[in-house]
């Protein structure tokens, strides 16, 4: 029987590995003896705090305002509102990106729920389409 002289070449590299190989063996073990004392804390003890009960029945009445001018970012709106009750009213207002300001107020109460009433105002300023440059092919 003959065989390739690939498988040849194989099976010999193979007999020389093994006959390469030795024994591998174990690493000692170590041990180490190290002793860390626990850290020294001193804390003052808990204070007692007691907190008043809560009414989640209170009656419902409140007002706030706010509003963000970031010209940097172009972030600028505002809001308030007032809630006595279940009578709710507000509005808030946001500068759009196109440089209109839309102005929402609203009102929210248990007989005519709520109801926003939206107003636009300025003029929608739209920059110039920037011209579009196409490479030419080259020869």
């Amino acid at each position: 029987m003959q065989l390739s002289a690939f498988v040849q070449v194989a099976v010999l590299a193979a007999l020389v590995g093994i006959s390469c190989a030795g024994y591998i063996g174990y690493a000692s073990p170590t041990y180490t003896h190290a002793y860390a004392a626990p850290a020294i804390s001193y804390a003052a003890p808990a204070a007692y705090v007691k907190h008043a009960p809560i009414d989640y029945y209170a009656y419902p009445k409140y007002a706030y305002n706010y509003g963000v001018k970031d010209y940097h970012t172009g972030d600028v709106k505002n809001q308030w509102e007032e809630r006595d009750g279940d009578k709710v009213k507000g509005e808030y207002s946001v500068v759009e990106p196109d440089g209109t300001i839309r102005t929402v107020t609203y009102t929210a109460d248990d007989h005519n729920g709520f109801n926003a009433v939206v107003h636009k105002t300025g003029h929608a300023v739209h920059p110039a389409p920037a011209p579009v440059y196409h490479h030419g092919y080259l020869h």
